[in-house]
């Protein structure tokens, strides 16, 4: 995989990058949606393809990536497919980090030092390159505001906008409610991104502890299928969503 393109995770991170504030929105969710973004990826690279609900290496020569190598070699560890939802959700730390650090190196955003409560240190990275933010969030409008179906990194990007709940960050208020509603139906252009998405939401839901069963309790009653709200409006991840919060993010290999 060459380098002159830039990788959903870090267009992911870029839409999320506050340009006043410099810091990122929906943070916990963000976590969860770079270590989607890194399975679309590799899907897009031709590393993996889904198998139902779970994730199967097809190809586990390196992508040239290190962050993306890293998370390839990881599944390629577990020896067979390995369902979405517990990949996300899984225990690896620092993704966010790491793609900020990348980000830094590359040009695309600079740290900014400061203090909380003029005690403790603290760093915002703000976009250095500003015409890329803007060209990544007018591919969004664009297929938000034609309707034709957009190309497969685009339909990602915007499933995995929407399951992060980045739609009231980038269309707030009132007058962004049809174009939230549109980002959300770009989830359907992409089948990878459309999985991966759902597996986004069902972590914050709490719905990844336990896979879905087929087969009714003993008893004979029929089984319950469960409802996932996405969140969509409120923008925001609940309140006690998950029991293993502090499992969402990805280790991943220094870029």
């Amino acid at each position: 995989m060459g380098r002159s393109r830039r990788t959903i995770p870090e267009e992911l991170l870029l839409l999320a990058l506050d340009p006043a504030t410099g810091t990122t929105a929906q943070p916990q969710s963000l976590d969860l949606g770079l270590a989607g973004a890194q399975l679309v990826e590799l899907a897009l690279a031709g590393r993996i393809a889904p198998d139902g609900d779970r994730i199967a290496v097809v190809h586990p020569r390196p992508t040239g990536d290190p962050t993306l190598d890293t998370a390839l070699e990881l599944l390629r560890r577990r020896g067979s497919p390995v369902r979405a939802v517990h990949w996300i959700g899984g225990p690896r730390l620092g993704l966010r980090q790491t793609y900020l650090t990348h980000l830094e190196r590359c040009g695309m955003v600079h740290a900014v030092a400061g203090q909380m409560c003029g005690v403790l240190p603290t760093t915002r990275y703000q976009a250095t390159d500003t015409a890329i933010s803007r060209e990544i969030r007018t591919r969004l409008d664009s297929a938000i505001r034609t309707g034709v179906p957009p190309d497969p990194r685009t339909a990602a990007l915007a499933a995995l906008a929407h399951a992060v709940g980045l739609g009231k960050h980038l269309y707030p208020g009132n007058e962004g409610r049809s174009s939230r509603s549109r980002l959300r139906d770009l989830i359907r252009h992409d089948p990878m991104g459309g999985l991966v998405a759902h597996a986004v939401m069902d972590v914050q839901n709490g719905v990844a502890a336990q896979p879905r069963r087929a087969a009714a309790a003993a008893g004979g009653g029929a089984s319950r299928r469960t409802t996932v709200r996405t969140g969509v409006e409120s923008g925001g991840v609940p309140a006690q969503s998950s029991t293993r919060r502090a499992g969402v993010m990805a280790r991943a290999g220094a870029t």
